[in-house]
């Protein structure tokens, strides 16, 4: 048999290299509403939510001043963030609209409700609530039925 991970087991942070440190911060800080617990200098800045000592972490070490990755490379998809419901996932979204970052799409898998969009780095964000599991779509055989269905943002920003 193969090793299977805890189920205890979670992500705990994500650390981004980016370009520009104190752009990177604002974005994370005032747009996504983290709060900034440590700076390293001008190199790097550690922001989380709820009082955790981080949930991102944000470097210039490898990439002040670089460029995203260009189509056909490999790395990071994107991060996601998960609000505890649809309240205040919406608020999340409000918030983003608010500051006119473009929106790269929307789904309903079902599962959760999602939003996708870009840091001012490429980053790939994904903002989503879970539903219950008792919700989730199955298959006969149990395994889950994972969809990418149309989400009304209209009706999920009148929850905000």
């Amino acid at each position: 048999m193969s090793y299977q991970a805890d189920p205890g087991t979670r992500v705990g942070h994500v650390h981004l290299k980016v370009a520009d440190l104190e752009r990177a911060v604002a974005f994370y800080r005032d747009v996504m509403g983290f709060d900034l617990v440590q700076r390293y200098g001008s190199q790097a800045a550690f922001l989380s939510a709820g009082g955790y000592h981080h949930h991102i972490g944000l470097n210039t070490w490898e990439s002040r001043r670089g460029h995203p990755p260009g189509p056909g490379t490999t790395g990071l998809y994107h991060v996601a963030f998960l609000y505890p419901d649809r309240p205040a996932l919406a608020r999340a979204l409000a918030q983003v609209v608010a500051a006119g970052v473009p929106i790269d799409g929307a789904a309903d898998h079902g599962v959760s409700e999602a939003i996708y969009f870009r840091d001012p780095d490429g980053n790939g964000i994904e903002i989503y609530r879970d539903r219950d599991a008792a919700e989730w779509p199955r298959k006969a055989d149990g395994t889950l039925d994972m969809v990418n269905a149309p989400l009304d943002l209209r009706a999920l920003l009148a929850e905000a």
